[in-house]
């Protein structure tokens, strides 16, 4: 396992994410999932997690 830090503002990931570090190291993101209407359960610490994926991501109501 490597610590690094992201070079710039990160916003997250999205289906073809490019990260650049300040290292100068570049990655992709290598996984992308596509679920059709996934169920979803979020907990009452606003956690959620689909089905399909294998961790929670924190989020808020709107």
């Amino acid at each position: 396992m490597t610590t690094m830090t992201v070079k710039g503002a990160w916003k997250g990931w999205d289906d073809k994410t490019f990260v650049e570090m300040t290292d100068g190291s570049k990655w992709k993101q290598a996984l992308y999932h596509y679920a059709y209407r996934p169920e979803a359960t979020v907990t009452n610490d606003d956690l959620m997690l689909v089905d399909g994926m294998s961790r929670a991501v924190r989020v808020r109501r709107v």
